[in-house]
């Protein structure tokens, strides 16, 4: 499977960027650069349902419901008897009549909002919901990918999911623009619901992971990886995630998940850190985040040199040695600002440090978007941020003597919005 094409920036004939000029270039590239957005969960247009866009999605997206709380009297039980529509309402009034939408969370619908000529400043959620009712479902995700620079989208694939599978086993053509990733959480983090599942789809599993079981659930994954083909193996990890460990996840990564990565060539992707339901009545709201050991990434690294890794974690404290373990580990590719890490101040201080410490070798962000015009707001703010740490880069380049051009910036810019994933995940770049 490749990507669709990934446009042009046009020829660039080289010439060097004087540092009064130098801002405004950079700016430019980042802007008009396409990027693969390697993690969302986003779905192609022909899961149906699942393809979530407008604005009661936009405002009941986890990160607003949990911001609600902090500014309204309503009780958890309230809440969640609502209707959707009711939920976006009450959240419009609270966040963004009542109160300033400062948050990066609020801030990013005003900024979708603007990108369609919308009231920003509207009372209630009526020309909002009128707007989005009347578009018509394909293009208006060619415009958001447009508006977003967005050239491939990342999906996240359970093959545990009922809905999905449904879609994949009716064989029916997904946009081509959206590519599949082979989410592992179920199988890793929860085993002992994941055995009787896979027994009552046929396969022999033991719950010890006795007998056959390692084979089987390899033949399940083979299955999946044929009929997703997916650019990347994925799992969630919490923050107490450890390796070696004595336990169901360690074993299946040892025996099924390395080994499929070797014979498949696919990465496998880690993202470590979550605290799942500390406040389990904000429900999808109600996680959290721990400091972890990415020492146990480091294990993984060093065992396994022949595994291409992608890897982020959602704690701030972890971010340097991150990027410290990357500087020793070829076979190790930081990638986003996941989740709580995706504000403007800490987008900065992470992409700022993995340029000084990995210059462009590493990706630095994904939209993590669950609702398809959530594209338009994460990349928006996060190419200014991505232009603001490269130029501060380039202009401390200058003052130590070395000239840049115009042509080695789009260089650089390409290479972090598409190049690296394309390496990883092995596809072909655009110059091949």
């Amino acid at each position: 499977m490749t990507t669709s094409t990934i446009p042009e920036q046009g020829s660039l004939a080289a010439r060097q960027i004087g540092r009064e000029e130098l801002r405004g270039v950079v700016s430019e590239v980042v802007r008009q650069t396409s990027v693969i957005d390697i993690h969302t969960h986003l779905y192609a247009p022909q899961f149906g349902e699942l393809n979530l866009f407008g604005i009661d999605s936009l405002l009941t997206y986890h990160y607003l419901i949990a911001e609600l709380f902090r500014s309204s009297a309503i009780t958890y039980e309230r809440f969640w008897t609502m209707s959707r529509s009711e939920q976006a309402d009450l959240i419009w009034q609270t966040l963004f009549v009542e109160n300033s939408p400062i948050s990066e969370a609020t801030r990013g619908v005003i900024t979708v909002l603007n990108a369609f000529g919308l009231d920003t400043a509207a009372p209630d959620l009526e020309e909002a919901r009128a707007f989005f009712a009347e578009r018509n479902v394909l293009e208006h995700l060619d415009q958001v990918l447009t508006l977003s620079g967005v050239s491939d989208v990342v999906m996240t694939n359970d093959p545990f999911d009922p809905q999905e599978v449904e879609v994949w086993e009716s064989s029916i053509g997904l946009d081509q623009r959206f590519h599949a990733a082979l989410r592992m959480d179920r199988l890793l983090n929860d085993w002992e619901n994941a055995a009787p599942k896979l027994q009552t789809l046929g396969y022999q599993v033991d719950r010890n992971l006795d007998g056959q079981t390692a084979s089987e659930v390899r033949r399940f994954v083979d299955r999946w990886i044929d009929r997703m083909q997916p650019l990347y193996m994925a799992v969630s990890l919490p923050d107490d995630f450890k390796y070696p460990d004595n336990n169901a996840r360690d074993r299946l990564i040892r025996e099924v998940v390395l080994p499929v990565a070797r014979d498949h060539k696919l990465a496998f992707a880690v993202m470590i850190g979550v605290r799942r339901h500390v406040n389990p009545a904000l429900r999808m709201a109600g996680d959290g985040l721990g400091r972890a050991d990415v020492g146990a990434l480091v294990r993984l690294c060093a065992e396994n040199p022949d595994v291409r890794f992608l890897a982020t974690f959602l704690s701030r404290e972890n971010q340097h040695e991150l990027c410290v373990a990357a500087r020793k580990f070829s076979n190790l590719m930081p990638f986003g600002c996941w989740w709580f890490l995706n504000a403007s101040s800490i987008i900065s201080e992470i992409t700022s440090e993995r340029i000084e410490l990995l210059g462009p070798s590493f990706i630095p962000q994904h939209s993590d978007a669950r609702v398809l015009e959530q594209l338009i707001y994460k990349w928006e703010h996060s190419r200014g941020l991505i232009a603001e740490a490269l130029g501060t880069a380039y202009e401390q380049l200058l003052s130590s003597g070395r000239a840049i051009t115009n042509a080695e910036i789009a260089r650089d810019v390409k290479r972090m919005f598409s190049g690296n994933f394309c390496t990883w995940a092995g596809l072909p770049r655009e110059s091949e």
